[in-house]
Parts: structure tokens; sequence; C-alpha cells
């Protein structure tokens, strides 16, 4: 068997970063609303910097409003990861761009994307879990309205919280109160950190905020003892290669830290991020694992088992992905 056709666990993945361009733009066309300049001449998504990033991701998410709305983007969302392999998924699902952090909304927003998963997985075989995440460069205030939405809802679908955005604002530490209750109410948890911060931003949530998993966490390769600490403790760096050579985070693939993080015994999954916005699937990310750093069949099947140890899904649902796995 070619790994092409094997199944793939995905740990890090904004739902409304894998909007596919077409489905932004027919909910655009269906609202009457004018957002053509965040679209380039091929039809795809215009990004350029992070920060330029940041403001075509916020303007493509203006035109989903309603649960219904949500509903149909999950759909489309598991459509296009289905169809390159993904068996269990975790998505990122903020509240602000969901209700705009009421509870009451929240609810009927979660409830619709809940829904779109049960159908997705009856119809295409894939398992999904969310993720509440707060937006960073909100703010801490918006962080604990975030958190208030992810420990009043979890439980069964909602299994985790984060935290996403522009490292650049604020500390860690500033979010602490968020990340508090949200352990507080039995949620496992990951942060953002490291794909711009440097080495003590990493050092830093770990200390302040205390998750199981980083998002990226690239820059923890620059400093062996951190790289030995994060081994040691056992956290789960969720890397997105693609995604930060597009953004230039690091200058290509061949100079991405991925090998150095997993010489150094780090855990290590890789994932898409933001998908269309980046250019990039999860064929593509495991094709250039193979192109680039000459990953196996082996090599790729441990990255399954890292992934699916580190979901923040109940040990069912783990079992019953395993058996997936292990008979592919």
């Amino acid at each position: 068997m070619s790994w092409r056709d094997l199944p793939k666990v995905e740990l890090h993945l904004h739902l409304e970063g894998a909007a596919p361009p077409a489905f932004v733009r027919g909910m655009a066309a269906e609202k009457g609303t004018d957002i053509s300049g965040i679209f380039d001449e091929r039809g795809g998504y215009r990004t350029g910097s992070f920060a330029h990033f940041l403001k075509v991701y916020e303007a493509a998410c203006s035109v989903l409003t309603t649960p219904d709305d949500f509903r149909r983007l999950t759909l489309a969302v598991l459509e296009e990861s289905a169809a390159n392999g993904v068996v269990y998924s975790e998505v990122f699902l903020s509240p602000d761009f969901c209700g705009g952090g009421d509870v009451a909304a929240w609810r009927d927003y979660l409830a619709a994307i809940e829904d779109a998963a049960r159908q997705a997985e009856a119809q295409a075989g894939i398992t999904l879990r969310g993720v509440v995440t707060c937006i960073r460069h909100f703010g801490p205030d918006r962080a604990r309205r975030a958190a208030l939405c992810a420990a009043e809802t979890m439980g069964g679908f909602v299994t985790g919280f984060g935290m996403a955005g522009a490292e650049t604002v604020g500390q860690p530490k500033d979010y602490a109160w968020s990340f508090d209750l949200a352990r507080e109410a039995g949620l496992r948890l990951t942060c953002h950190a490291g794909e711009w911060g440097g080495p003590a931003m990493v050092a830093d949530t770990l200390r302040d905020l205390r998750p199981e998993r980083i998002g990226h966490g690239i820059a923890a390769a620059k400093d062996p003892a951190l790289m030995d600490q994060i081994a040691e403790a056992g956290i789960v760096l969720e890397v997105c290669p693609g995604s930060n050579v597009f953004l230039g985070a690091v200058p290509s693939w061949e100079k991405h830290p991925i090998e150095t993080l997993r010489a150094r015994e780090v855990k290590v999954t890789v994932s898409t991020d933001d998908p269309p916005f980046f250019r990039t699937t999860m064929t593509k990310e495991w094709e250039m694992l193979e192109r680039i750093f000459e990953w196996n069949e082996d090599d790729l099947r441990a990255l399954n088992r890292v992934a699916l140890d580190a979901a923040f899904c109940d040990e069912a649902t783990k079992d019953r992905i395993r058996k997936t796995l292990e008979a592919a």
C-alpha cells in the first residue's frame, strides 16, 4: 500500500480559515456583500504577510453571520478534509465569530456545527471534535467570554480550549484566567505559540498557561534546552509546515525545523492550519514530508499515532479511529 492511501489525523485546523474561497464568494453573493478585494485573479485568497492574512481572514469571516452559515461551512470543510484522507480532525471554533461571545447565541451556532459534523461522519466517515478558541489580539476580556462559552458547552463535541491570533499582542499570563477557567471545567488545553514569538514565547506559554499541546511551536527548535523540556514533559507540537513556509515564518520547506524537533524527541504532528489561504492540503503536507525529508510510510504512520494519542477526544473514539488507522 502507498502512503497516499493511508488515512490521516489532523489536530490544527481553523474552521473559518478552512473555508473554500468558492464557498465564501457564494456566501457573499447571497448576502449582497462585496469582498471581491480579498481574492486574487485565480480566485484564491489574496494573502501576503501575517498581518495581511489576518485582515483577509476576518473579511472572509464577515459573510458568515448565522448558525446555518456555519452548518454549511462545516460541511464544505469536512468534505475537503475527507477528500484528502482525513478520518479524524479537531477544529478551532471561535465564539467571537459565532455569536459575538454570547453564550446563548454560541449554543445556537454550536448546535448547527455539531449537526453538520454528524452528517459528515455518516456520509464521509470523518470524525470531528471542537476546540473553542479565543483570539489573542482581541484582548483578555474577550478571551474570558470565549472561555465561558467553552466551559458552558463542554462535553461530547467540545473537548478543548485554546488561543490563536497575533503573538505580538500581550503576554501569555494576560490570558491565564481564561485558561484556568477552561481547565477547571475539564477541557483539554492547547495554545498557539512560537510561530513568530521566539523560544521565550513558547516557554512563557508553557509556564503561565500550562497547555498540553502547543500550536506551531517551531521557535523551540532554536533552544536545545527548551526542546529537551518539551520532550521530557510530553508536550505535543501541532506543526503546520506549509503554513509556516507560506507566511515566511521559515524561509523554505528545506529549512523547516520539524526534523530538528523530531531528532530531539519532541512529539510533533502535522496539520494544514488554514489550508486554502496557504495553498495546501493534508495530502500536499505529506507529499512534501516525503519529498523534502524522505519520510516513509513508517514515519507517516508514527505521525498519525502521535496525533491520535494527543487528540482531545474520549478513549472510545480513539479506539475506533485507531482501528481505522491500523486496518489501512
